[in-house]
């Protein structure tokens, strides 16, 4: 591989790490104009399933819809979409954006105890280094009572924790049992279809019903951005995982956080304290010591987010 290919590998990974992190503000923005979770995470899903199937399609891939996939497709679509995402879209309209973006570099750091619970992985000094900084962190962003713009924001953090857990749940679940022979793009296909499906009766049945039709404001089009976005960037993951390897692709988790604190910034305004800057720290340093080994990584970034890394 020649050093321009080298450096357009790595200029991918910072638009990935730009694109994940850009849907954190855009749910900032959709929650704040006026949409529900439920609303949000259907629509989501929805497009995802459309986006997702042209590439699909395009691929010339089937989708199989057997019970044993249709399983597949709801476990992932209930652990790694329409729980976690709806608790993180509900904390986005009360925590900063930029202290969600830090929250969700929890991911790995979740994963690591519950791996060892299932007896999937093995205890590491460093790795449990990595988790009590990464426990430091969420000590800095709740304990001092300056660490917040106002300290009643500290009752949504443990929702805002809801989604890193789930995330890590998802992950050690495809670890243990495998996507039934699927390839990733096909596995969050069918998982944003039947959670597409799910999600439809909550979200009419909550009253979060997001109205498709024009004229559209900003909290619309930003409900459209998380869902394409998504993808879109999920696709590219997928394709840098083939060229670059899962180590290198990785590397992503650290810029997503990055990324989303600076889009919250640039696009909301947002300011910090001291507190939230370390914490910061802290997180990145958890996950550098707690990343899993490759083969115990989803081919996502849980993160992202959700089934869109998600991650």
């Amino acid at each position: 591989m020649s050093q321009s290919e080298r450096w357009g590998l790595v200029l991918v990974l910072v638009a990935l790490g730009a694109g994940w992190g850009l849907t954190q503000p855009m749910a900032k923005i959709a929650v704040t104009g006026g949409h529900g979770h439920f609303g949000i995470v259907f629509w989501q899903l929805l497009l995802g399933a459309i986006a997702l199937g042209a590439v699909n399609a395009a691929r010339g891939k089937g989708l199989p819809r057997g019970p044993r996939h249709l399983r597949l497709y709801a476990i992932i679509a209930v652990i790694g979409t329409v729980l976690p995402n709806s608790a993180s879209y509900q904390a986005a309209g009360h925590l900063p954006s930029g202290v969600i973006s830090i929250l969700i570099s929890l991911v790995p750091m979740f994963a690591f105890p519950i791996a060892l619970a299932l007896g999937i992985d093995r205890f590491s000094g460093l790795r449990f280094a990595g988790l009590l900084a990464g426990l430091a962190g969420v000590v800095l962003i709740v304990a001092p009572r300056a660490s917040l713009p106002d300290p009643a924001m500290i009752l949504w953090v443990p929702l805002a924790l809801v989604a890193p857990f789930f995330y890590a749940v998802e992950g050690n679940f495809v670890a243990r049992n495998g996507t039934e022979g699927l390839d990733a793009i096909q596995t969050l296909l069918g998982a944003c279809v039947v959670g597409a499906v799910l999600a439809l009766p909550l979200a009419l049945g909550s009253g979060q019903w997001i109205d498709p039709r024009p004229p559209w404001a900003l909290r619309d089009l930003a409900v459209v951005g998380i869902a394409l976005v998504h993808a879109v960037v999920y696709v590219s993951y997928v394709w840098l995982v083939g060229r670059a390897g899962s180590v290198f692709a990785a590397q992503v988790a650290y810029l997503v956080t990055l990324w989303g604190v600076l889009w919250a910034k640039l696009l909301l305004g947002e300011v910090y304290s001291g507190w939230i800057w370390a914490a910061l720290a802290l997180m990145l340093a958890g996950l550098f010591l707690v990343q899993p080994r490759p083969r115990a990584m989803l081919a996502r970034i849980a993160p992202v987010p959700d089934t869109a890394p998600r991650r």
